[in-house]
């Protein structure tokens, strides 16, 4: 891909689209699939940098995966609640999903494995979900004791019983400890110490493990049981488009105005991400939840105050959005976006200040007023969603250029094709 992409102008909006799988829901299937005895059909599986480094390591761990990218489809033959390899030096790039997934599910194993990605990987804090592993008998370390990758895990299994986690860093150590523990040799109970981010995606992964065939006791969202009886079985399972990135589409109509309908995602979603919409009807936007998708049509739109801690992955579309409001927006309930592919309140501030926001930085949000918005050349940190996001600007304001668009491969390798198909 190029170096640098100029956004084209856009007129209003008239399209349907329907974007590419959930990178979440893949590598929860992933996992849940590799685990499982039997074999596993995924349909509708994302083809994505996150996904190949995850079905990568999948295979470097001896387990049979087999990859459709035309097809969009993956089978993996299971391990049955391990993996047929007994050491492995695992590369993940950056994807955070894979190495705090793969981190305890090779905890349950019996093996010598590394884990380590690129230099903001290592830079990306993974302590909590070390120390409940260890908490259950786990012996998984930082290698450089800094509570960062590169992770090494000498592993001999999960005996299992009680573990604490905090839940306000990232969900992703509690969706990667639920995942792995039904694989653990005694009953797991897991308790979540504070506020849980990001719920919707712990929902989410429970529903993904009840499709192979583990359910799991979970209250209010802060303790989970896990039986040792419980196991997973090989299913055929299909995935739904991403949200995160169907916030793009929903996002360029709010920016451009006319409508666009996102096919294959509704308001029962297993994605909480569909909320998204929920903040564009409060701004302003007329939104049509239909059987076959969700539609929304751009109008006149207003500065919201907003908590997005349960959506914070479309932070940074939101605030695109915020640009162009009457009035100002603020975005509160997400500090720990700070520690994802950047830092997602410091670095989105000043790329917004750069079109001509005025942008104050909050201790878990940031306020967006709105000044007259010009071009500008956005730098994107290797963050594809800070690339996807502000690219909507250019729809609306002439001269936005978008630098290193390729980092959109980590999880929507044609996002830009597909953005020039929905403009026309």
């Amino acid at each position: 891909m190029v170096e640098r992409i100029e956004i084209q102008q856009a007129g209003q909006l008239d399209a349907d689209i329907r974007p590419p799988g959930s990178k979440s829901i893949t590598n929860r299937a992933l996992v849940c699939a590799a685990l499982a005895d039997g074999t596993s059909v995924l349909d509708g599986a994302l083809d994505s940098e996150d996904t190949q480094v995850m079905i990568e390591s999948l295979r470097r761990l001896g387990l049979s995966v087999e990859h459709d990218a035309d097809a969009a489809r993956v089978t993996v033959t299971g391990g049955a609640g391990t993996v047929p390899r007994s050491e492995a030096d695992l590369f993940v790039a950056n994807s955070g999903t894979t190495i705090r997934f793969l981190t305890a599910m090779l905890a349950v194993c019996c093996g010598t494995f590394r884990l380590d990605g690129i230099q903001r990987m290592r830079e990306r804090p993974i302590a909590d979900l070390i120390d409940a592993l260890n908490q259950l008998g786990g012996h998984v370390t930082s290698e450089t004791d800094n509570g960062c990758p590169p992770v090494r895990i000498d592993g001999n299994g999960l005996a299992g019983g009680r573990a604490t986690i905090r839940g306000d860093i990232s969900s992703q150590f509690l969706s990667g400890l639920l995942m792995a523990c039904p694989a653990a040799r005694g009953d797991v109970e897991l308790v979540v110490d504070g506020e849980l981010v990001s719920q919707p995606y712990v929902t989410m992964t429970l529903s993904v493990m009840a499709a192979f065939g583990v359910d799991v006791r979970a209250g209010d969202l802060t303790r989970f049981t896990i039986p040792q009886a419980a196991s997973y079985r090989g299913a055929r399972y299909a995935i739904e488009p991403d949200a995160s990135a169907a916030s793009y589409f929903w996002g360029a109509a709010a920016i451009a105005g006319g409508r666009v309908l996102v096919q294959g995602l509704t308001r029962d979603a297993l994605q909480g991400d569909v909320a998204f919409c929920d903040c564009l009807a409060s701004m302003g936007c007329a939104v049509e939840h239909r059987s076959d998708g969700i539609q929304v049509t751009g109008g006149p739109l207003r500065g919201i105050d907003i908590d997005m801690n349960a959506i914070s992955d479309t932070v940074q579309t939101l605030s695109a959005v915020a640009l162009y409001a009457d009035g100002p927006t603020t975005i509160t309930g997400v500090a720990h976006i700070r520690h994802k592919e950047t830092d997602r309140i410091g670095d989105l501030a000043r790329e917004l200040r750069r079109v001509g926001a005025e942008v104050d930085e909050l201790p878990d949000g940031l306020r967006i007023t709105p000044r007259p918005v010009h071009g500008a050349e956005i730098v994107t940190y290797n963050d594809h969603r800070m690339a996807m996001s502000l690219a909507l600007v250019g729809l609306r304001t002439p001269g936005i250029v978008i630098l290193d668009p390729a980092c959109t491969r980590k999880t929507y390798p044609g996002f830009f094709n597909d953005l020039a198909m929905l403009c026309g």
